[in-house]
C-alpha cells in the first residue's frame, strides 16, 4: 500500500437462488481469487448469500437461519486472508428482517450495515419483506453453535483499514445510491475515503449508462473511491435480468468496469493519498456531521500494492481523438474569449505578436486571429513581427513569414543583429562568448522591439510563452517572459502541439495547413545560438529535458500533490519502453530544481487565462514563495 494505493475488487459470483450453502462456496472461491490478485477490499452483491430474488422465501425461518450459518462459514474462511470483505444477506433483529451488508475480517464478522432506503416501486417490492435500518450503531448478538459475538449493527459504521493513513471505509446498499440524500455523503463527511455498495440492480434499456453516471458522480461529489458490486447471472429471471454490472470509480474517474452479463471480478487501485489531497485542496469540503459514528478497526497489513492501474503518459491530453478535438476547441475558445475581453476593456484595435516560426508563437497568432474575427476587427491590424538574429534558421524564418501572410496579418521584419551587437559592445560582452548573456540579450531586445511597436501603434503585445516553460523557468526574465496578455500561460507544451494540429485539421486552407504541419515538425528551440550548417543547433529538450516528461511531472505534482517517489514510480510505468529509469530520474531532479528556483519569474507574470485544472498564475492557483527551498524534495529523490 506504498504511496497510498489500495487494490479493491468488485465480485459477482455464480449463485443459486435460495441455496446459501452453494452460494457461500462460490463466495469463498471469489475471496480466494481476489486475495490472490492482491485485493484488500472485496465487495460482493446485495443479498448474495441467499440471492436477491428469493421473494417471499425471505419469510422462511429455515432460509434465514442457513444464511446466518453460511455468513459465519464465510467469515471463518477469511481467518488467514488479509482483506476486508463485504457480503450481503437477510438478517433478523428483534423479529424484524433487514437487508444487511456484513463486513468480515480475519475470521470475524466485524460490522452489520442495514439498507437505509427500501424501494417499493416499479419492479421492486423490498418493503414487503425488509425494514429500513437504524443509523446509529447498536449491539447485535450474533450466535452460533460454538459462541456468541456482539457486533455493531447500523448504517453509521466506518472501518479503519490502518495500513494507509486516512483509509476509512463506509458502506451503503443499492437503492441508497439512487436517492437524493445518500448515506454515503454522511459517511464521507465523517471521514470515509472509500464507499462500498452491495447492489442488485437489474438491467433495463439505458440503465447501465445511468448507473455508471451515478457511481462516477457519487465518487466525484464525495471525493472518494467507490466500489460497486451488483448481482448477476444465477439470480431468478422470472421477471428480471441481472447483468453483474460492477464499477470502481475514484473522484469522478471510472477506474474499472465489468462487461455486463458476464459474472466475474474486476480490480482497481484506489489512491487514498490523492483523495486526501483533493479534500485538503477544496476548502468547501467540510468534514462535519451531526451523527455519531462507530469506527471499527480492520487493520490491514502494510505492503506494496502491485499496480494494475494505468497513468496516461500525457495527462493533459485526452487519448480519444473526438474528446481531444472537443478539448482543443474549448481551449481555443477560452484563450480567444479571454483576449477578447481585454480588447473590449482597453479599446485597443491592434495587436503585436512576435512570430518565430515555432509552436508557441504560432498558437498565439492563431488565437489572436480568432479573437479579431470575433470582434470583427481587420486582421491587418495584427502586426506579426519577425525578428531574425544570430540563431534564426531559414526554415523558421520562412514559416513565420508564410504564416503571417496566410492568416492575412501584417508582416513586419525587424532584424535585431545590429542592435544586439551594439548593446553587447556597450556592456562589454564578447560576441564569441555564447553564454546566458549572449542568449538573453537577444530575447530582451526582441521584447523591447515588441513593446515599443505596441506603444507606437496603440496595440497590445500578445504573450507567446506556455505553461511548461513557465514551470521550468525556461523564459528570459523581462524578455519573452513579459507581455500585455499571455494567451498561452495556461497551456502545457504537450497540448500546444495538439492545438496547432487541431487548427490545421479544421482550417479548410491547404496552404495554411501545410505551413502549420511544418511548424509542428520543427524542433522546439529558442534559436539563440548560431545554427550549424543552417540547421537549428539549440534544441530545448536536449537542455531541459523532454516536455512530455516535464508535463507529466507538473500534473502529478501540482494537481495531485504526489511526492517525488510516487511520481517516479508511476512515470516508470507510464513511459516503459520510451525512457529508462535513469533518464526519468535525471529529468525529475531537473524538474524539481528548476520549478523551485524559477518561481520568481512566475510571481510577476502578466495576465493570462487559466484553461485547465493546473495553472501557475500567482494570482490564481499557485501562491508559492519565490524563495521556497527544494531540499526535502530533492533529498527524497537522492535516496532512490
Amino acid at each position: 500500500m506504498k504511496h497510498g494505493f489500495i487494490k479493491a475488487a468488485a465480485a459477482t459470483p455464480q449463485i443459486k437462488v435460495a441455496d446459501p450453502v452453494y452460494n457461500a462456496g462460490q463466495i469463498c472461491m471469489g475471496i480466494d481469487e481476489a486475495v490472490k490478485n492482491g485485493a484488500k477490499i472485496i465487495v460482493f452483491p446485495e443479498l448474495c448469500i441467499t440471492g436477491y430474488t428469493c421473494g417471499d422465501l425471505f419469510l422462511q425461518e429455515l432460509l434465514l437461519g442457513e444464511a446466518k450459518n453460511q455468513l459465519l462459514a464465510i467469515a471463518a474462511h477469511t481467518v488467514d486472508k488479509d482483506a476486508l470483505v463485504f457480503v450481503g444477506l437477510p438478517l433478523m433483529r428483534e423479529n424484524k428482517l433487514y437487508n444487511v451488508a456484513a463486513a468480515l475480517h480475519r475470521g470475524n464478522v466485524i460490522g452489520l450495515m442495514p439498507k437505509a432506503n427500501i424501494p417499493t416501486y416499479a419492479e421492486f417490492y423490498e418493503g414487503r419483506h425488509f425494514m429500513s435500518g437504524n443509523k446509529e450503531a447498536v449491539p447485535y448478538i450474533l450466535r452460533s453453535e460454538e459462541e456468541e459475538k456482539t457486533v455493531p449493527f447500523g448504517t453509521d459504521i466506518l472501518f479503519d483499514g490502518g495500513a494507509i493513513e486516512g483509509l476509512l471505509i463506509g458502506c451503503e446498499i443499492c437503492e441508497d445510491l439512487w436517492v437524493p440524500e445518500v448515506p454515503a455523503a454522511e459517511h464521507a463527511m465523517a471521514g470515509a475515503t472509500v464507499i462500498v455498495n452491495l447492489s442488485a440492480s437489474n438491467e433495463t434499456v439505458g440503465k447501465g449508462e445511468y448507473r455508471t453516471m451515478l457511481v462516477k458522480s457519487a465518487s466525484a461529489r464525495m471525493i472518494a473511491g467507490y466500489v460497486y458490486a451488483s448481482a448477476g447471472e444465477g439470480e431468478s429471471t422470472q421477471d428480471l435480468v441481472f447483468g453483474g454490472h460492477n464499477l470502481i470509480a475514484e473522484n469522478g474517474t471510472l477506474l474499472a468496469e465489468s462487461k455486463r452479463f458476464e459474472n466475474g471480478i474486476i480490480y482497481a487501485d484506489i489512491d487514498i493519498h490523492r483523495i486526501a489531497h483533493e479534500r485538503r485542496r477544496m476548502s468547501t469540503y467540510r468534514p462535519e456531521t451531526s451523527r455519531k459514528y462507530t469506527i471499527v478497526p480492520a487493520k490491514l497489513e502494510k505492503e506494496e500494492t502491485v499496480l494494475t492501474r494505468s497513468f496516461g503518459s500525457a495527462p493533459f491530453v485526452p487519448s480519444d481523438k473526438a474528446q481531444r478535438d472537443t478539448r482543443c476547441e474549448e481551449i481555443l475558445s477560452i484563450q480567444s474569449y479571454g483576449l477578447k475581453k481585454r480588447y473590449e476593456h482597453t479599446g485597443c484595435k491592434k495587436a503585436v505578436v512576435g512570430v518565430s516560426g515555432g509552436l508557441d508563437s504560432t498558437l498565439a497568432l492563431l488565437v489572436t486571429v480568432r479573437t479579431f474575427d470575433m470582434l470583427a476587427l481587420d486582421r491587418k491590424n495584427i502586426l506579426a513581427v519577425t525578428m531574425p538574429c544570430f540563431g534564426t534558421t531559414d526554415r523558421t524564418y520562412d514559416n513565420a513569414c508564410k504564416l503571417a501572410k496566410a492568416l492575412m496579418a501584417t508582416l513586419e521584419e525587424v532584424n535585431i543583429k545590429e542592435a544586439v551587437t551594439l548593446h553587447f559592445r556597450d556592456i562589454g560582452q564578447d560576441m564569441d562568448n555564447h553564454d546566458v548573456t549572449y542568449e538573453n540579450g537577444q530575447a530582451r531586445e526582441r521584447t523591447q522591439v515588441l513593446m515599443d511597436i505596441a506603444n507606437k501603434e496603440n496595440a497590445l503585445v500578445i504573450g507567446t510563452g506556455d505553461m511548461s516553460e513557465l514551470a521550468l523557468g525556461w523564459a528570459t526574465y523581462n524578455g519573452d517572459h513579459m507581455s500585455m496578455y499571455g494567451v498561452n500561460a495556461g497551456v502545457p507544451k504537450t497540448l500546444v502541439r495538439h492545438l496547432v494540429q487541431y487548427y490545421a485539421d479544421i482550417c479548410n486552407d491547404e496552404n495554411l495547413k501545410k505551413i502549420l504541419l511544418d511548424v509542428l515538425d520543427t524542433p522546439v528551440s529558442p534559436e539563440l545560438l548560431p545554427p550549424m550548417d543552417g540547421v537549428i543547433s539549440q534544441k530545448t529538450e536536449d537542455l531541459v529535458g523532454p516536455y512530455e516528461l516535464h508535463d507529466f511531472f507538473l500534473y502529478y505534482m501540482l494537481r495531485c500533490g504526489f511526492e517525488p517517489e510516487k511520481i517516479y514510480r508511476i512515470a516508470k510505468l507510464s513511459f516503459t519502453g520510451q525512457y529508462d529509469d535513469e533518464t526519468i530520474l535525471k529529468w525529475l531532479k531537473t524538474f524539481y530544481r528548476r520549478f523551485f528556483a524559477q518561481q520568481f519569474k512566475r510571481s510577476c507574470l502578466p495576465d493570462g487565462p487559466k484553461v485547465g485544472s493546473v495553472a501557475v498564475s500567482p494570482r490564481g492557483d499557485l501562491r508559492m514563495p519565490s524563495d521556497a527551498c527544494a531540499r526535502i524534495w530533492l533529498e527524497r529523490l537522492e535516496k532512490i
